[in-house]
């Protein structure tokens, strides 16, 4: 199965829908414990299956615009994560986020993607507020939150047995003042329809 085209572009990074054939890539984002110890722990190769199949695959159908997406690099096209911009699960409140395999940790990359985000679910797709969870001791996640506009409204113990029951770290940003604080970087490309 070819990969399906990428839907947008920033600067250096470029996002596409995931295909099946993307499971190599989530087992080893979420093998690494480095990585996995922020998004729920180590998944097996099953775990990751069901995932792609359920809660990524399944999505782009139920909601559509809305999802995650493999990144990658622009020169390349070396496959370095995820960014995300859907429902919280079990929530009615829809978060922006990534996953980026350690290697490209610090370089800007999960600033980048989720300032395109920011702006492609304001000025797209019309949405009033934008949230985001960490791990309550996610301080580098946290500082890339912060530097897209979002502010920390205390901590949440989410319903969703995924969640674990723990205090997580929660973010919001309202369009308006995302617009007024100007924080976004304007996507080189978007074509929503891909989405």
């Amino acid at each position: 199965m070819s990969p399906a085209p990428y839907w947008l572009h920033t600067a250096r990074l470029a996002m596409r829908r995931f295909t099946p054939d993307d499971l190599p890539l989530l087992c080893a984002l979420y093998g690494d414990e480095r990585v996995a110890r922020h998004v729920g722990g180590v998944k097996s190769p099953q775990q990751c299956a069901e995932m792609l199949r359920e809660r990524i695959l399944d999505y782009y159908g139920k909601r559509p615009g809305l999802g995650i997406w493999v990144t990658a690099l622009r020169t390349g096209g070396q496959a370095i994560g995820l960014h995300l911009l859907n429902h919280i699960r079990g929530e009615p409140h829809i978060q922006v986020g990534y996953v980026l395999a350690a290697a490209h940790w610090g370089h800007g990359c999960a600033t980048e993607g989720a300032r395109a985000l920011l702006y492609y679910g304001y000025v797209h797709r019309g949405l009033a507020r934008i949230t985001a969870i960490t791990g309550a001791d996610n301080l580098a996640s946290q500082h890339v939150l912060a530097k897209c506009g979002l502010r920390r409204h205390g901590e949440r113990v989410l319903a969703h047995p995924s969640y674990g029951g723990v205090p997580l770290a929660w973010f919001e940003l309202d369009a308006a003042d995302w617009r007024a604080r100007a924080t976004a970087q304007v996507p080189l490309g978007i074509r929503p329809e891909c989405a």
